[in-house]
């Protein structure tokens, strides 16, 4: 992960999961708000198991990336030659995607025969999170200050997502709560990508001044930025959705109204040839 492309694959994890929940959840409550189409919980729960099986499959993903690299652990923990630890660094990441998988496993058991007790899975999330940040928390000392200023501002997107998730443990399908879960996984999603380009320029850029407070200063507002980008996201989809549903049920209103038109017609063409076969017999 001490690379641009390290910090981009948690980064796209993050937000691709933001994005996608910033979509679902007013989905639902609009849905359900306005009487649409779905009558049942069926179709979100295949999308929550679906949101499981990717889930699981991104974080497999991530530990093999983090172990299989060319100078990656491969899998080695300790090297009893030199008896050095073998690249903790890609160990730690490695944690965090184990953590990840197991709350996408525990998703797919949630919808599956087997009736795992439902808050099992927001459980697995939110210690998923709480292990992410515990992670970073011990990760970023003895560097330089920019270094760790950076990534410890990622900590309160991390716990605050942590306790967020833990609350809907207890209110279940709360749209506040799981709008403000998904606007902290973007703003973690795009500060990964920050992280990438701050410390490690792709495009071999100059490198910032890690000891400059100023560049501290600026780092921390641009922090706010991307949260201020992460809720105007959140409201835009939010609009979005709403649009499309009313746009959708005015045009299932009109079918319906001109379906109620044809039967009284169809009905009266019908009478009118009963009539006529009677008088002639």
């Amino acid at each position: 992960m001490a690379n641009f492309k390290g910090h981009a694959l948690p980064g796209s994890f993050f937000l691709i999961f933001g994005l996608w929940w910033s979509v679902k959840y007013p989905l639902k409550y609009l849905n359900k708000k306005m009487k649409g189409n779905c009558r049942s919980n069926r179709c979100y729960q295949r999308l929550e198991l679906v949101e499981g099986i990717v889930k699981a499959a991104c974080s497999l993903v991530g530990i093999l990336a983090e172990q299989f690299v060319p100078d990656g652990p491969h899998m080695h923990l300790y090297n009893r030659e030199s008896k050095e630890w073998v690249k903790l660094m890609n160990w730690q990441h490695s944690t965090m995607y184990l953590f990840f998988f197991i709350s996408g496993v525990v998703d797919i058991l949630v919808y599956s025969p087997l009736k795992v007790p439902k808050g099992l899975d927001r459980l697995a999330l939110s210690l998923a999170v709480f292990v992410e940040g515990f992670l970073f928390y011990f990760h970023i000392h003895n560097r330089p200050a920019l270094d760790q200023h950076i990534h410890s501002l990622l900590l309160f997107a991390v716990f605050g997502g942590a306790v967020t998730i833990f609350m809907e443990i207890f209110l279940r399908d709360n749209i506040v709560l799981e709008l403000f879960r998904a606007s902290l996984a973007i703003l973690q999603g795009t500060w990964f990508y920050q992280i990438g380009f701050v410390l490690f320029p792709p495009w071999g850029g100059p490198e910032w001044d890690q000891m400059d407070h100023l560049n501290l200063m600026f780092i921390t507002m641009c922090f706010c930025w991307h949260y201020t980008g992460a809720l105007l996201i959140l409201a835009g989809n939010y609009i979005l959705v709403h649009c499309c549903l009313r746009k959708h049920k005015r045009i299932m209103g009109e079918v319906e109204i001109g379906i109620r038109k044809l039967k009284p017609e169809r009905n009266g063409v019908e009478a009118a040839a009963l009539l006529n076969q009677s008088d002639e017999e």
